[in-house]
């Protein structure tokens, strides 16, 4: 994974939308004409859910044959580049920020008409924001796997994969 930190999980903060916002207007700053959309995701996004305190931030753009030039220009505002998760994701590129050793935002640009990847984000924080009763489900099973794979952040998303599948399937049944 990206970094070696182990999983902890903070309650959720009310800052997390605002520190969001922030790093948007940085990263329109930066990227300008490369963005077509850039969304909020992962659990500090939904409100009242307890999350690594990481904010996730998905950058829609036109076409990844860019990502030499938006590289550049995201290391200007303190992201760095981890090319080397493009062997899990080859549809993604993924850029961390850092303080004081820790992350503490994340950028998953993708092209924003891979629909799938983008949809499936969105479906999930959507459906949370609006099932309270399943965000708080949610943050049970967090914090049960997140006890049980402390240093080992591949694991942890495992085990909530079933979970998140789920809520997506829930979500896409409500859009029909």
């Amino acid at each position: 994974m990206a970094s070696e930190d182990p999983v902890v999980l903070v309650p959720y903060e009310e800052a997390w939308p605002s520190l969001f916002e922030k790093e948007r207007t940085h990263i329109e700053g930066v990227l300008g004409p490369w963005v077509e959309e850039i969304e909020h995701i992962g659990s500090t996004a939904v409100p009242g859910l307890a999350a690594k305190p990481v904010i996730d931030i998905m950058v829609g753009v036109r076409s990844l044959e860019d990502t030499p030039a938006l590289v550049a220009r995201l290391e200007t505002i303190g992201y760095e580049y981890v090319p080397e998760l493009e062997q899990q994701m080859p549809f993604r590129r993924y850029f961390r920020k850092l303080s004081r050793g820790r992350r503490t935002h994340q950028i998953h640009l993708v092209e924003r008409s891979d629909a799938a990847f983008w949809d499936r984000h969105v479906l999930f924080r959507d459906y949370l924001r609006s099932h309270p009763e399943v965000a708080e489900g949610y943050t049970r099973l967090k914090y049960e796997v997140s006890e049980r794979f402390r240093e080992d952040r591949a694991a942890y998303t495992d085990a909530k994969t079933d979970f998140i599948a789920e809520v997506v399937r829930l979500a896409e049944k409500v859009q029909d």
